[in-house]
């Protein structure tokens, strides 16, 4: 089985691109919101996050071996928040026959968190 690893500071996210209802009623359609400059999604996956010298690491002490030279600082995005990006950042990729977009972490504008679905919704509706 195999299974899609996200590396570095990207983010992968599910978009939804749905038709959109304007607060006048007007419908969108989804190729109309793909233009718009500003994209939203459901974030399925991250990378490890941001990697950074590690500053436990000295190379001349071959007997700690443990330690990496390396390590990686965690992203702030977490799989299940719902994420606002600037779509040209993003990378359409499809897998599984499933639609996803790929960005690096600093393409997100602003995450919504899964307890507070109200905000998300008073979002959404507004738009």
């Amino acid at each position: 089985m195999t299974e899609l690893i996200v590396v570095g500071d990207r983010v992968l996210v599910e978009p939804d691109d749905g038709e959109q209802l304007t607060a006048s009623g007007l419908v969108l359609p989804a190729t109309v919101a793909e233009r718009e400059r500003v994209g939203f999604g459901k974030v399925v996956r991250v990378g490890p996050g941001h990697l950074v010298p590690n500053p436990d690491f000295v190379e001349g002490e071959s007997w700690n071996t443990a330690k990496e030279a390396g390590r990686y600082l965690p992203l702030q995005a977490k799989p299940d928040d719902y994420a606002f990006f600037v779509r040209k950042e993003a990378v359409e990729l499809t897998y599984r026959s499933h639609k996803y977009l790929i960005m690096p972490h600093h393409a997100i504008l602003a995450l919504v968190r899964r307890d507070h679905q109200d905000i998300l919704d008073e979002i959404l509706e507004d738009s």
